[in-house]
This record gives structure tokens, sequence and C-alpha cells, in this order.
């Protein structure tokens, strides 16, 4: 009965706690934000974006393959389209198409934002452009959406900053902090050219910015599990990216007398190790923040759980690890990818070598992926080499807690007021990664509303942007840069 008894008291303390932490688990979201004032541009910032995605900046990773005229023209594009800024605000070029335009603030004392983003884009998989409702350069309007490469990653970020910046200049406003804008012309392929080269220029100039805002997050029609709301996924930090190669060189032979493993079956193995031993789940590198944002906006039963993560990790791991966005948002992922062995089919390979991508998660490292990799294939004979081309360090993780967050935040809820506001995770990589040593707030986020399918138009088939979206994305810059001025 003893045992009974103090059984029975532990569970009522343990529900106590449970109870207490969820009730204490209050909501996150700034309440009683007006509605962010309309911006008037009309069908004319329409016709400029037309423009802008029938010019054909694709970037490749071979340069020589890039039709720089196209890039020639974009530029010239927006000075024709965007005089205002072209007259006012300073303006430099960074490796001939990388732009920084300065628009000077009244106090200097006041860090400057930056806005930023990019206006290349991906080619069209050759063989798939009839699968295209319109045609992905023509710049065509169908039932309310405009179709094009670029209409979703990113000349319409890039445009919108310009149009609500123009707009904002024609109606004599004038910021007390500076506002920089940033757009670079190569991150489809590594951001080289463009963003590294312009931090790098603020870096030598000592400039330290209150926030930054590049793309990244977007605004998730459909909800998440659990919450049948929009919400906007603003990313306060990204994950690292590397690839490694595994390689082994045998003596090779004739496949009549084949050795008990083969250069195929030792790279092979270890391929599969790695497979089955992937990298640990964390909630500490943005998940957690997530929840705190989530949690409290979730049915009762759901806040219990998010609301007490010390017992409910292990719940919360499992369940994720179950689709592949939430397993790659819990872990570093262990994606093989290349396979190269062999030239006939009676011969024995003299080599294999198979190339695995990872994308790391903050906490860990380029060299601490290196050095788990080759603990879990165990066997000196499979050499293990980080493949040095494109090579990217975890990004450090943002403050929600910042001025920069509440500042998009609020712009969130007086745009789209029915939006739940949450930190998350961006699994790919952006141009943010390169500005981390002048400004330690960056944020990523498009004001774009989409849902399950919509994401997959991203470098996919049918791009298309809402024509009312994309006037709210005008409306959301402008209404963020006001937001951001003391």
């Amino acid at each position: 009965m003893k045992k009974l008894r103090w059984l029975l008291i532990g569970l009522v303390i343990l529900l106590a706690v449970l109870l207490v932490n969820t009730l204490r688990f209050s909501s996150k979201q700034l309440a009683n934000v007006p509605p962010a004032p309309a911006v008037s541009v009309g069908d004319s910032a329409i016709h400029r974006l037309v423009k802008a995605l029938k010019l054909r900046t694709v970037s490749y990773t071979d340069y020589s393959l890039t039709d720089t005229t196209q890039f020639e023209k974009f530029l010239s594009l927006l000075q024709q389209s965007f005089p205002r800024i072209h007259r006012q605000l300073k303006r430099e070029t960074f490796n001939r198409y990388g732009l920084l335009y300065e628009w000077k603030g009244r106090n200097p004392a006041l860090k400057p934002i930056l806005l930023t983003g990019h206006y290349d884009v991906v080619p069209v998989i050759q063989g798939t452009q009839q699968l295209w409702k319109r045609p992905p350069f023509a710049g065509l309007v169908e039932d309310g959406f405009l179709y094009g490469r670029g209409t979703l990653d990113d000349k319409s970020s890039v445009l919108a900053q310009l149009e609500a910046v123009e707009w904002l200049l024609s109606t004599g406003f004038r910021p007390e902090r500076t506002v920089m804008l940033a757009y670079g012309q190569d991150e489809e392929v590594t951001g080289f050219r463009g963003a590294q080269t312009i931090a790098a220029a603020l870096e030598r100039r000592n400039v330290q910015l209150e926030y930054i805002l590049d793309e990244g997050g977007v605004l998730k029609t459909d909800g998440i599990p659990g919450l049948n709301k929009p919400v906007a996924l603003i990313g306060i930090g990204e994950k690292g990216y590397a690839s490694i190669e595994l390689s082994n060189v045998s003596k090779g032979g004739h496949s009549s007398m084949p050795p008990k493993q083969t250069a195929i079956g030792l790279v092979a193995e270890a391929v599969s190790k790695l497979e089955k031993n992937p990298f640990p789940a964390r909630l500490d590198a943005g998940l957690d923040q997530m929840f705190t944002y989530i949690g409290p906006e979730m049915p009762w039963g759901q806040r219990i759980v998010f609301a007490n993560q010390w017992l409910f990790a292990p719940l919360i791991t499992r369940i994720m690890s179950q689709s592949h966005s939430g397993n790659a948002t819990l872990r570093t992922t262990t994606a093989p990818t290349i396979f190269q062995a062999g030239v006939k089919d009676n011969v024995l390979p003299i080599d294999a070598t198979a190339t695995i991508n990872f994308r790391i998660l903050p906490g860990e490292t380029v060299e601490s992926v290196a050095e788990r990799v080759k603990e879990v294939i165990d066997n000196e004979s499979v050499q293990v080499k980080v493949l040095q081309k494109f090579v990217s360090q975890p990004s450090p993780v943002s403050d929600p807690n910042s001025l920069g967050f509440e500042r998009i935040h609020q712009t969130v809820k007086g745009v789209f007021p029915e939006t739940i506001v949450t930190p998350y995770l961006t699994l790919g990589s952006t141009d943010s990664r390169f500005y981390a040593r002048v400004c330690p707030q960056i944020f990523r986020f498009s004001p774009t509303p989409m849902n399950d399918e919509d994401t997959q138009r991203v470098h996919g088939t049918n791009e298309r942007i809402r024509i009312r979206d994309y006037q709210n994305m005008i409306r959301f810059y402008a209404t963020l840069i006001r937001n951001s001025q003391p």
C-alpha cells in the first residue's frame, strides 16, 4: 500500500507540474496590431515585374554558360523602372551585377537595416517547357496568377522591395534609420560573386547592421500539423552544407575470381552504415523556439506536450521523424547522391566513389560531421574527403527577442492579421549566410502565401504568384521599413 500511495502522490505532482507549465505557456503573438496602410502602386507594378520576368537571368555553375546580356538588361530595367531610387539613393555594383543601395537615414547613430534578395533564377529543365501552363519566360497572367521563373524565387522579393522604396520616396518619407538594399546575381549557384563580395565590402567598412531580412521562410497558408491557420515561418537560422566523398582503390581483376569484397562492396557498405546510423535528433537548433511560439496556439492536448518538452521530447522527436521535412528539421541529414564505379560487367572495378550530401544542423560543423562519418564507417580502407567546391558552416541562430524579429512580427500581423508568427529553421542555403560577420540578427522570410502545392513550384514547373499576393508583398516591405524606424 505504501508503494501505491507514493506512486499516486508522484503522479499527482507530475500532473500538477504539467498543468502549471501549460497554464504558464502563454501566447507570444502580438495583439492589437493596427492594419498596415495601403500602398498605391496600381497595375504598373505588375507590368514592371512582368518585364523583369521576361529577362532570362539564369545562373549556371559553369559561369561561361551565363548570358550576361540578360543581366545587363536587368540592371537597365531597374534604372528605368525606379527613377527616384536611382536619383536619391547611393548605388554600387559588385562584379558588375551585384547591387547595393543605401538610403541614408537622418540619424547616423542608429544601425541600418538591410533587405536583401537575388534576381538570378534556376534554368528550366530541358524537355519540361511543355509542362508549363504558360511559358516560363513570357510573363503571362491567367486566372489572377502571374506565371514565370522567378515569381517565387526570388525576383518578386527584389522588385517588391524596390517598389516599396520607390513608393515611400514618392510620399516624401525619409527614414531616421538608414535602409540598405543588396541584391545578388548568383545565389542559385554559390553567391560568391554577389552576396559574398557585398558582405566582405560591408565588413571592411566596419558596417554594423541592426538586422537583415532575406528570403527563406514563407507564409504557409495551409498551416502545419495541429494548427489549421496560416503560419509565417521566419527563419532564425539555416543549415550548413557539405558533400563528402567516400572512395576505395583496389587491384581490380576478372569478375570470375572476385575477392571477398570489391571496391564497390566496401564503399556501398560505408554508405549503408551512414544511412543506418543517422545523426542524433536535437530540439535546440531553432525547434525549441518554434515550439514556444506555436505551442500556445495549439489545442489543449498538444499544448501540454509543447509546454513540457523536458518530458515529451522523445515523443516529439518520434512524431517529427516520420516526415521528411520534420526529420530534416531535427538533425543533420545524410543523403547519398552520386555513386561511380565500374566500366564493364565482367571486370572488377579498380576504384569506387560515392558522394554524400550533408545539411548540417546549427551547433555542429563541417569538421565534426567529417569526424563522425569516419567513426561510423570505421574502415581505414575507405577514404573520407570533404569536397571543397562548396562548403558552408551552419549559421548562428538569431534571437526572436531582438528588435528585428519584433518588427517583422509586427509587420506580418499588420498585413496578414490572421497569421500565426513563429521562428523557424531554414533547411536550404541563402545568401544571408555571408552577412553573419556584419550582423548577428539575420532573418529569412518572404511575405509570399504558399501551400504545400505551391512550395513544389519553387525551382519546379508552373512557378507563379497571385497578383494580389504580390501587391501585399509591396505593402509588407513598405510597412516594415516604416515599422523599423524609432
